[in-house]
């Protein structure tokens, strides 16, 4: 249930987890449950949320919100093929969402990735691409479960110039297409059809084995398809550490400063503080905490406030009591800040919404793939914009294979 669940962290990974084009590690045998020859296969399986959504829409209170039984089932698999001194990397996970009586929330979500990795003795490349559909909100704002397709393509190099330095390029070029819907008064094709390029320079240093600090500077362009008032153009800076998946800190903490530059006059700019944070750790091997953070612009689909500054943090802590069995808490906290379009009729000038998350559960581990848990999780959101504050609690059951 963890996927859904914490609704912070996983928003927050996904804004938070631009990775692709980045130099992948190489693939780890002992992860792989399959060998067919040179193919490698990690096939895993969740089937989370089973159980109850209280506020199936997210309606205010006073819309009497609507509750219904709600599963969801999520295979996925790792693949890798060595091809000489080069590696095929690919990923399929597929996400089948289920409600009992509410035919319009159900969905199958698709998600595709391929890279082809090139480890050599000084340089390394990587070149890939994605394909996903997805009905799930894109995010804390949209309520509503619209269709939407992102096709991506990336790529990056690194070069060793010195013993423990690296030196390198990445970019990236991506498309996304909402279906042709309504959603309070605002078509979300035309508010947010975009292309986004980008272009990094990067430098790394092995601090160890296991550490890296890492300087990234770049430039970022939007280009939407029917607004083109919404273009944009940004320059960013940031500094940050990445944790190699063996180090007993896991994952990566950047922090730095972006200018976003809308083209049209009747936007107004960023220039601030920019934070993109993942890091897990495992403290005598029973305990285990994690923290996302991010800080950044993000597209609204309103017209009139047409983007906004999001800071949000999430932590997770969970808690071995004896043997197999284990909790877990989380608790998050997003602040969603607009920007107005110069001379709009906003309903709330420089508006503020708040959304407040926390939850937990009791997890029983059997042998070393599989986990049964229940889980409950409560959302509330706060807007001064009247119908956009709602309350929502999901409660249920949890059974993952391979994760």
């Amino acid at each position: 249930m963890k996927r859904r669940a914490c609704w912070s962290a996983v928003v927050l990974l996904l804004c938070a987890g631009t990775a692709h084009g980045q130099i992948p590690p190489e693939p780890d045998p002992s992860n792989a449950r399959v060998r067919l020859g040179p193919l490698w296969l990690n096939p895993t399986v969740a089937v989370t949320d089973v159980g109850i959504d209280t506020n199936v829409f997210n309606d205010a209170d006073e819309d009497e919100p609507k509750r219904d039984f709600t599963l969801t089932v999520s295979p996925q698999t790792d693949l890798s093929l060595r091809m000489g001194r080069t590696w095929l990397l690919g990923n399929i996970r597929e996400d089948i969402v289920w409600y009992d009586k509410y035919e319009s929330e159900r969905s199958v979500n698709n998600s595709y990735r391929v890279n082809w990795l090139v480890p050599l003795t000084r340089l390394s490349f990587v070149v890939g691409g994605d394909w996903v559909f997805t009905r799930e909100r894109p995010g804390f704002e949209i309520d509503l479960r619209s269709g939407r397709t992102e096709r991506g393509a990336d790529g990056a190099f690194e070069v060793r110039t010195l013993s423990r330095t690296l030196v390198g390029a990445r970019g990236a070029v991506r498309k996304i297409e909402f279906d042709d819907v309504e959603y309070l008064g605002q078509n979300l094709r035309i508010q947010l059809n975009r292309t986004f390029t980008a272009g990094i320079l990067t430098v790394r240093h092995e601090l160890t084995p296991l550490t890296s600090f890492t300087a990234d500077i770049g430039r970022q362009q939007e280009r939407f398809e029917f607004t083109p008032f919404r273009d944009a153009d940004s320059l960013q800076a940031t500094i940050g550490l990445r944790f190699d998946t063996f180090a007993v800190l896991n994952g990566s903490a950047q922090f730095g400063f972006r200018a976003y530059t809308p083209l049209s006059s009747d936007l107004p700019s960023y220039a601030g503080s920019i934070a993109a944070v993942n890091l897990s750790y495992v403290a005598l091997g029973s305990t285990r905490l994690g923290l996302q953070i991010l800080r950044d612009v993000q597209h609204s689909f309103d017209f009139d406030q047409p983007y906004y500054l999001q800071t949000g943090v999430a932590a997770t802590i969970g808690q071995q009591i004896y043997g197999p069995l284990d909790i877990e808490g989380r608790v998050g906290r997003q602040l969603m800040q607009y920007r107005d379009r110069a001379g709009a009729a906003v309903a709330v000038t420089d508006r503020e919404d708040r959304v407040r998350s926390y939850g937990g559960g009791i997890g029983y581990r059997i042998g070393r793939d599989l986990r049964i848990a229940f889980n409950g999780d409560r959302r509330k959101r706060v807007s001064k914009v009247e119908g956009r504050t709602y309350d929502d609690l999901r409660y249920g059951v949890a059974v993952s294979f391979g994760r």
